[in-house]
């Protein structure tokens, strides 16, 4: 597995965790951030994590192959360059916002990374779904399947999840709605399940 713009490693642990895989690279531009995925990852006996520091949109990374993963995932980004609140933090804003990477470019190291035939998953903010579900299908990512993330039930989605396959058909499957909290501070039944945590969130 590889996950595109890891941040702390928060993603990459949880899945090697629950999941298992052989190996997951983690790949992060920032280096300090870098060092705190191998860190986190040490800190929780993760060992199948495995953190490079470097930037995306190049098209050779060092020990990381091209066409050979069985799964990419990423969180690319929610804000388009030049909107949304900017943070000061330059750390953030890289984090929040196209400042470096794009949607484009991580659809484009998803598909040079992912095999033939391989998954690639993404979270992304739901106001631009039109605009991912666009770029991936242009890059030969086609999707599978598409779930939105509601924070209540009478609320408009805030995320789109989709899971795609490189070079795959054209049928796609529309998951139903995943609502995250039944009111403040108490998840849903939904979430509780996928999170394994307490329905009551402590404050």
């Amino acid at each position: 597995m590889l996950e595109l713009g890891a941040g702390c490693g928060v993603v990459a642990i949880a899945i090697a965790a629950l999941f298992h895989p052989r190996s997951l690279v983690a790949i992060e531009i920032q280096p300090a951030l870098a060092r705190l995925v191998e860190s986190n990852a040490a800190l929780n006996s993760v060992s199948a994590v495995h953190a490079v520091c470097a930037d995306i949109r190049v098209r050779r990374i060092a020990n990381v192959a091209p066409a050979s993963f069985d799964l990419v995932v990423a969180n690319p980004p929610f804000h388009a360059s030049g909107r949304g609140r900017q943070s000061p933090n330059m750390g953030r804003r890289i984090a929040r916002g196209e400042e470096q990477a794009a949607l484009e470019d991580f659809t484009k190291a998803a598909w040079r990374y992912v095999k033939n035939g391989g998954r690639v998953a993404f979270v992304f903010i739901a106001n631009r779904s039109a605009e991912l579900l666009a770029v991936m299908r242009a890059h030969r990512l086609e999707p599978k399947r598409i779930r939105f993330v509601h924070p209540r039930v009478d609320l408009p989605a805030a995320s789109i999840l989709v899971e795609a396959r490189a070079g795959g058909g054209t049928e796609v499957r529309i998951e139903p709605p995943l609502v995250v909290y039944d009111r403040v501070g108490v998840y849903s039944a939904q979430a509780h399940a996928i999170l394994g945590a307490p329905a009551q969130i402590k404050p």
